[in-house]
């Protein structure tokens, strides 16, 4: 079930949806939420190596270097995902 949360800043007032799969499920949102962005972030490693190897087999290497650095952007984030959700883990957050 999503509700909604309101937020006020000086700017605007949103509402932002607020998860509490938590509360049924016994993991904490948090953790779900880093290992959602871990499991996105490597994905898109994968697909982005596909969309390298296309790019050097069309001789596109600006286009590959492009895809170079996204893949290694999102290999960090994995990885720096991955650390804080052992972290967390280990400190029974």
């Amino acid at each position: 079930m999503v509700v909604g949360r309101t937020t006020t800043s000086r700017r605007k007032t949103v509402t932002e949806p607020v998860s509490q799969a938590g509360a049924i499920t016994g993991t904490p949102d948090t953790h779900y939420d880093l290992y959602w962005f871990i499991e996105k972030c490597l994905n898109n490693a994968l697909r982005l190596q596909t969309f390298i190897v296309d790019a050097y087999s069309a001789g596109d290497t600006e286009l590959a270097t492009l895809f170079e650095k996204a893949k290694a952007d999102s290999q960090k984030g994995a990885e720096q995902a991955q650390r804080l959700l052992y972290a967390r883990l280990w400190a029974g957050e």
